[in-house]
């Protein structure tokens, strides 16, 4: 993997969270702009940038998995690869979740304990709050997700060592107890292995535990930036695509859609508000970002692609069906087929300033059909071994006449 193998100096990915669901959004949306863009390789760009979910499919791009093995493994397994299934994202934390569960009659006795000593300064509530102490920091284990990607960058010509890659990897956590952005990837924290640095730029606080990496805790990048599309920038890139799936849901079609009863996604109980909450806090963070990119970097342009506010197959699917996984790819690509499609005017100048070219031809085929063409390379790949063991077992054939 060492050595410079980039197709152009100017051009970057940053990709922002968003859970499984958010990296199967993001595999459909690239998937899209592979097909749709010449003059742009997915898998040997300069720089790329992933924060939370982003960072899990960032590191694949980097480490030379194409956006159509991606794709397949979404839906199976293929031959040599792990599937990519939400399950990985979703381990229970059990021995987190008992072992402070174990705690909770020692926190019990020693609140007690401080309230009959000060009574007068303490109140009586002061035994129940100190529970909280009890719950546990993360409901799910990030160790799964280390572990896959160790799995599949310990196959030949891929590394789990940032040095190695051919281009620039940056993925962004949380320092918890600095409140600080760290840059995974870059000089300083190089040495961390790519598949650690995902671990810990995808802990969410409250679902994941903070990740543990020379003595410090890390924790979920998007915490102070959504995209940091702003990386690829600095680091030289005159064009940066962004793959956003954090949008909040507008829910003013969802009942005459028959999605929702009465439209109010109070309904829906605690998980819905606090997702729609998490969303319009991290979409409204990310326009102040993007309006302050025009000034600083007025002769550069980053180009988003998310899904619309009333997008309701993004925010109400359930991904732990493949059914619901091949549908949220799918959906992701259309979406992104129809951006390229509708604003073509305006993007076809724009990205021939940067050498791409927007292939119209493919893009007006409105029944073309993702999964029929992530599978053809599949099927090439078993003709191309055929046809080479035909071709060996000839000049066996050959020799063993001509002995």
């Amino acid at each position: 993997m060492s050595g410079p193998h980039v197709t152009s100096a100017t051009i970057g990915l940053a990709l922002a969270g968003g859970g499984p669901e958010g990296s199967i959004y993001e595999i459909g949306a690239v998937r899209a702009l592979d097909e749709a863009l010449e003059g742009v390789d997915f898998n040997r760009l300069p720089t790329y940038v992933g924060v939370s979910a982003g960072a899990f499919i960032a590191a694949c791009l980097a480490n030379g998995l194409t956006t159509d093995q991606m794709c397949r493994a979404i839906i199976k397994q293929e031959p040599g690869e792990h599937p990519f299934v939400p399950e990985t994202f979703l381990t229970p934390a059990i021995s987190e979740i008992v072992g402070r569960s174990l705690s909770v009659p020692r926190l019990l006795l020693e609140g007690i304990r401080d309230y009959l000593s000060h009574p007068v300064d303490l109140s009586p509530f002061e035994p129940v709050t100190r529970l909280a102490r009890a719950l546990p920091v993360g409901i799910f284990k990030s160790d799964p997700i280390r572990q896959y990607l160790e799995k599949i960058f310990s196959k030949p010509g891929r590394t789990d060592d940032f040095r190695r890659l051919g281009s620039r990897l940056i993925l962004v956590a949380t320092d918890l107890d600095s409140g600080r952005a760290v840059r995974f990837g870059e000089p300083g924290y190089d040495h961390v292995p790519i598949s650690r640095a995902v671990q810990a730029s995808t802990a969410l606080p409250g679902l994941y535990p903070p990740v543990e990496i020379d003595g410090r805790h890390y924790v979920d990048g998007v915490l102070l930036k959504t995209v940091h599309a702003s990386v690829a920038l600095d680091n030289g890139a005159d064009l940066v695509f962004c793959i956003n799936p954090i949008v909040p849901v507008d829910t003013v079609r969802s009942v005459e859609l028959g999605l929702m009863r009465r439209g109010h996604l109070a309904d829906r109980g605690l998980v819905t508000v606090m997702s729609q909450t998490f969303r319009t806090i991290i979409h409204s963070r990310m326009g102040v970002g993007l309006a302050a990119y025009e000034n600083r970097y007025s002769d550069k342009d980053v180009l988003v692609f998310e899904p619309r506010r009333d997008d309701y197959s993004m925010f109400f699917s359930n991904v732990f069906s493949f059914a619901k996984r091949k549908a949220v790819c799918e959906h992701a690509y259309r979406s992104t087929r129809h951006k390229l499609w509708h604003n073509r005017n305006r993007l076809t100048p724009l990205l021939e300033r940067h050498g791409i070219r927007l292939r119209l031809d493919v893009l007006e085929d409105a029944d073309r059909d993702l999964w029929q063409h992530v599978t053809l390379p599949t099927r090439r790949r078993i003709a191309d071994v055929t046809m080479r063991l035909d071709s060996a077992l000839r000049m066996v054939e050959e020799m063993v006449a001509g002995g």
